[in-house]
């Protein structure tokens, strides 16, 4: 039986660059620290250019690194933009100003913002709102009226939907239920 050399021993057809250590060259290190980063989740080119900064890269290496990895398209913020938009807005239904919002913290520009979430129409949107509301809608029997539309309205809001979407839809899923809702038409703009 044969045995691998000792990590001591610096080499050996077994040996790991972990047991080697980090890269002494800068470039070598910005790529290991943007390979290990993708590997886990996408991220945006923003987000590995923060990383580097704070393993004090050198602004001229991660420059170069970063264009390097989006020339091969290693880094791509418009597919990440897209990729988020879609699995948010399914997984977790938000709406566009969230998705928007969440997008500009990653350091996503504004034109592949706009390109991405405008992905979604207002119809899907809607649905999306309509289906939350719907989940909910069993856990408000029991409150007053103006308390359930306060709590359903709020889901939405923090989803990052607007006032009006949100009431109507609210005022929807009420009258389906047999609630009068008429009121709300006072607050819902024309």
């Amino acid at each position: 039986m044969w045995s691998a050399s000792p990590p001591e021993s610096g080499g050996g057809p077994f040996s790991s660059r972990a047991e080697q250590g980090p890269p002494s060259d800068p470039e070598e290190r910005a790529r290991a620290i943007c390979l290990r980063l993708l590997t886990g989740t996408p991220r945006t080119r923003k987000q590995l250019a923060d990383a580097l900064r704070r393993r004090e890269v050198p602004d001229d290496v991660a420059e170069h690194v970063l264009s390097r990895f989006e020339d091969v398209g290693l880094i791509d913020d418009a597919a990440f933009a897209s990729a988020w938009v879609e699995s948010r807005h399914h997984g977790r239904g938000l709406a566009r100003r969230a998705l928007a919002r969440e997008l500009r913290t990653r350091g996503v520009e504004s034109g592949l913002i706009d390109e991405a979430v405008n992905q979604l129409d207002s119809e899907q949107e809607e649905q999306t709102a309509r289906t939350l509301v719907e989940r909910k809608l069993a856990s408000t029997r029991g409150l007053d009226r103006d308390r359930r539309i306060r709590r359903l309205a709020g889901i939405l809001a923090r989803k990052g939907y607007g006032e009006g979407l949100a009431l109507r839809v609210v005022r929807r899923a009420l009258e389906e239920e047999g609630e009068n809702a008429e009121f709300l038409e006072d607050f819902l703009p024309e």
